[in-house]
């Protein structure tokens, strides 16, 4: 009798267990819920994709990030906080409604351009300020390298170089913006001409008396006959 009433036991222990088991795992999979969408940003009024935007839940090591057309598809739970970042958009959180009958859902996230601007950062061969001290007194400056600096830093090679240079953004923007404010300030009448200018054709023959275009021809070719040497 007595063992007959502990495997009745058992057997009642074992059906209980079970029954919590079902009733757990039925209660998370009534919680569970595939998380998908597309995380987008806008420009010029139409939608563009952001790829490899990080999608996580706020809390929780879960989560994914968007392919090249800015989909994301991941498992996540009702109620759950999810965050969407990407580098250069502000940061957004989105929860999931808890009151969600279907095991689906689907978010389009709409990210905004945010300003990122990183500190200057300074790359020197030196790894501190002493290290440069002790190479800098170190320097072994012989008779020839300090030709060689005076020859690169004479005014006729900086004009050289200068010649070959091209404008760089800034110079080319303040040109820009200088012709438009120029244009603007002429705008509804004749903008004036140099060659009919009696001022500069004053300035001209004074420097065709003075021999200052002969000398200034003269230095062009020396500079051309310097660099056909090299």
């Amino acid at each position: 009798m007595f063992r007959l009433l502990t495997i009745l036991l058992i057997i009642l222990g074992f059906s209980n267990l079970y029954s919590q088991n079902n009733a757990i795992t039925t209660d998370t999979s009534n919680k569970v819920v595939q998380f998908s969408g597309l995380v987008l940003t806008e420009s010029n009024g139409n939608p563009l994709p952001i790829p490899y935007a990080d999608i996580f839940v706020k809390g929780k090591k879960r989560g994914t990030y968007s392919d090249l057309k800015g989909y994301y598809s991941f498992v996540a739970e009702k109620g759950d906080k999810v965050t969407f970042s990407a580098v250069g958009f502000k940061k957004r959180e989105f929860t999931i409604p808890d009151s969600l009958k279907d095991d689906k859902y689907t978010f389009i996230q709409l990210l905004y351009r945010d300003t990122l601007r990183l500190p200057e950062v300074f790359i020197y061969p030196w790894p501190s300020r002493e290290h440069f001290n002790i190479e800098f007194l170190a320097m072994n400056v012989n008779p020839k390298l300090q030709e060689i600096a005076q020859r690169n830093l004479a005014k006729e090679a900086l004009v050289r170089a200068e010649r070959g240079t091209s404008y760089d953004g800034k110079e080319n923007s303040r040109l820009y913006f200088n012709d438009i404010a120029q244009k603007q300030y002429y705008q509804g009448q004749f903008q004036p001409m140099n060659i009919l200018s009696p001022a500069a054709w004053n300035d001209f023959i004074k420097a065709l008396k003075g021999g200052k275009l002969k000398i200034q021809k003269q230095k062009n070719k020396i500079d051309e006959e310097n660099e056909d040497e090299k």
